[in-house]
């Protein structure tokens, strides 16, 4: 059975930046997390981050540029996070490695899982488009990274590994 890894905000763990659960409600999601199918991971608390924690975005670029070391991940205080997201990153790829995963569902807008927007960098709110760098990572090596508003393609695309 495939598994999936999912943000652990998704499913209800206190994870996000600012302590607040903010799970998302979905037949699909709960059906999966019923069989045994989802791997939840929040990568920035993997990454060493505490709950809560300031504010983060990328600052220039996207996910892509801060694997290539062009770009950083600033918090609001202005200090450099990069390497938190960075290691988080690559926990999440070593854990979807080492469950064959080849599929994730992850909260669009986060600097770690945005998969088709992040934030600008200005803390301004203004949404851009680009990947947060865990998805950016997974995607190079060959895991598809749908958004939790993507959730019915991601299904079946899901039908599409099992057949």
């Amino acid at each position: 059975m495939e598994k999936i890894l999912v943000s652990a905000c998704l499913v209800g763990e206190r994870v996000r930046y600012n302590g607040v659960v903010k799970s998302f409600e979905s037949h699909i999601l709960k059906s999966w997390n019923r069989r045994g199918r989802v791997v939840a991971i929040c990568p920035e608390v993997a990454g060493g981050l505490p709950v809560p924690r300031p504010r983060s975005e990328i600052s220039g670029g996207d996910g892509n540029q801060v694997l290539s070391s062009h770009n950083k991940v600033i918090n609001i205080n202005g200090q450099d996070v990069t390497k938190y997201f960075l290691e988080g990153a690559v926990k999440a790829l070593e854990l979807a490695g080492s469950l064959g995963i080849k599929l994730a569902i992850f909260k669009e807008g986060g600097p770690s899982c945005g998969s088709s927007y992040i934030y600008d960098g200005s803390f301004s709110g203004i949404k851009k488009p680009g990947k947060g760098v865990t998805a950016a990572l997974l995607g190079k090596n060959g895991i598809r990274v749908f958004s939790e508003r993507e959730i019915l393609k991601a299904d079946n695309y899901i039908k599409t590994l099992i057949i």
